[in-house]
């Protein structure tokens, strides 16, 4: 602690609010994780930055899914009710903090783009002691953290979340077969309501049309699959495309680069 390689270290885990710190910082970096993590649903009165640097993970945060992929991160304010979804190998780097120390900070949850500064901030601070010394050098360093959070760019990997549960079963059959392009009017009969209002519910309660709403599932699928090794061509696959370049022109004009270019980003300097 606080750098985690081990999941039977998970009992030594001490509650981030219960550490008498502006700012606590963990790590963890395992290949342990075939299987799976999933933490149910809680919150912190700090709020919390998670960095991913290998592996993907997902977070569910107030009526909206958040998928962070390498080199990302993603902020949830103090008392956000958040869970967390990751598989695979994963080296992940948190800093919880307190709201008294910034009024900077976002004051909803938002997907960031992690500069290299900021990664190796988050990196160096969860090295240090859980009950570091406070002032000088490590107060120092952690201010500069804080000032890098609050000015990161925001990225596009944001999932608004239903809370009628008939959209919710339509989530749980896109995401379980995401080839399906059935149109608007099949999944209306699937879900026993007429077209026009299944178009209204999707509206009013993700703000998207039906069509930019499983879209933007699409991107956040994609994401998760490149982020796990799958090629472009299975992604394209998966997601119902009948041609890899019809796949590619959707991710462009959704996250403004190519699936290829998007990911060597992220892992360029990793291995």
């Amino acid at each position: 602690m606080p750098i985690l390689n081990d999941l039977s270290q998970a009992s030594d885990w001490i509650e981030p609010d219960e550490v008498p710190r502006p700012v606590v910082t963990y790590g963890i970096v395992t290949d342990n994780f075939d299987d799976g993590i999933e933490l149910d649903p809680h919150r912190h009165a700090k709020g919390q930055i998670i960095l991913v640097q290998r592996g993907a993970l997902s977070c569910e945060v107030d009526g909206g899914l958040w998928m962070v992929p390498p080199r990302s991160a993603i902020w949830i304010p103090g008392g956000a009710l958040h869970a967390i979804k990751a598989a695979g190998p994963l080296e992940g780097y948190n800093a919880f903090v307190d709201p008294a120390v910034s009024v900077d900070l976002p004051p909803m949850c938002r997907a960031v783009a992690a500069t290299p500064l900021l990664r190796e901030l988050l990196t160096r601070a969860a090295h240090l002691p859980l009950f570091y010394e406070e002032g000088g050098v490590n107060t120092r360093l952690l201010s500069v953290l804080i000032d890098e959070l609050a000015a990161a760019r925001i990225e596009d990997l944001h999932l608004p979340m239903p809370d009628d549960m008939r959209l919710r079963r339509i989530v749980s059959q896109m995401t379980a077969a995401p080839a399906d392009r059935a149109t608007l009017d099949v999944w209306a009969k699937r879900a026993g309501l007429s077209e026009r209002t299944l178009a209204r519910l999707i509206s009013r309660e993700t703000g998207m049309s039906f069509g930019r709403w499983r879209q933007q599932l699409g991107v956040m699928l994609a994401v998760k699959w490149l982020a796990g090794g799958t090629s472009i061509q299975q992604v394209a696959a998966g997601l119902g495309y009948e041609s890899v370049p019809s796949f590619v022109t959707m991710f462009r004009k959704a996250l403004g680069t190519s699936p290829g270019r998007y990911m060597a980003e992220r892992y360029s300097g990793l291995m």
